[in-house]
């Protein structure tokens, strides 16, 4: 089936205007980049293949020839797939030399990522042993509860990247970053599991529109 004959709920397009990007599939996020399939098949097919065959992970790594091996890529697909990764990893080298210092520093890097977002996203920076980012992740999406952020979800990651501390933030969509009494308990919860896991959650930042609100509430230097 071709793209234009898919209703505008599947088209990846359509649904990343209408709902964020965070909701397309791997495949889809490479088909927008893609843009065009080929007169077999559309561009999530070609995507779907590429994953199949290298794996998500791998891509970043495959050389021109490589990402040609797949039937729909050619020169101008693959390096398009090339920039794409580039990007990422020239971006992460930016990210990885912003040192977090106060609640202020989390505010300034998070405000154009989460504070104009009309759901609660809820976010985890990751740090090294220097306060600098490692990562950061979403990890969920909805009105904060204990049953959307619990502490496995929220560590994994942070173990994985071998991450010395963390900063929890999400967003008020009320503009409002007053925190509420779920937000105080989930704060409380996670900082206990960090203590367990000697992973310091060194502070949780409610994003408004123009305001945040340290729940913790002191430097991080």
């Amino acid at each position: 089936m071709k793209i234009k004959d898919m209703s505008e709920g599947e088209r990846p397009r359509e649904r990343m205007m209408r709902e964020g990007v965070s909701v397309l599939s791997d495949a889809e996020l490479i088909a927008v980049v893609l843009q065009k399939g080929t007169r077999k098949e559309n561009v999530i097919d070609v995507s779907n293949r590429l994953i199949a065959k290298f794996g998500l992970d791998k891509l970043a790594s495959l050389s021109l020839t490589e990402l040609q091996s797949i039937d729909g890529i050619g020169p101008a697909k693959a390096m398009q797939i090339k920039s794409m990764f580039e990007i990422n990893k020239r971006v992460k080298s930016v990210r990885n030399n912003v040192q977090i210092k106060c609640s202020e520093d989390v505010f300034e890097y998070c405000s154009g990522k989460l504070a104009d977002k009309d759901k609660e996203f809820f976010m985890i920076i990751m740090l090294d042993s220097k306060n600098k980012i490692i990562k950061d992740e979403i990890v969920s999406i909805g009105t904060l509860n204990s049953s959307l952020v619990h502490p496995r979800e929220i560590f994994k990651s942070a173990i994985k990247e071998s991450a010395n501390s963390v900063i929890l933030v999400h967003n008020h969509p009320s503009g409002d970053p007053t925190p509420s009494e779920e937000d105080e308990e989930i704060t409380k919860r996670l900082v206990e599991a960090g203590e367990l896991l000697n992973i310091k959650v060194l502070d949780h930042v409610v994003l408004g529109r123009i305001k945040y609100h340290s729940i913790v509430g002191k430097n991080h230097d």
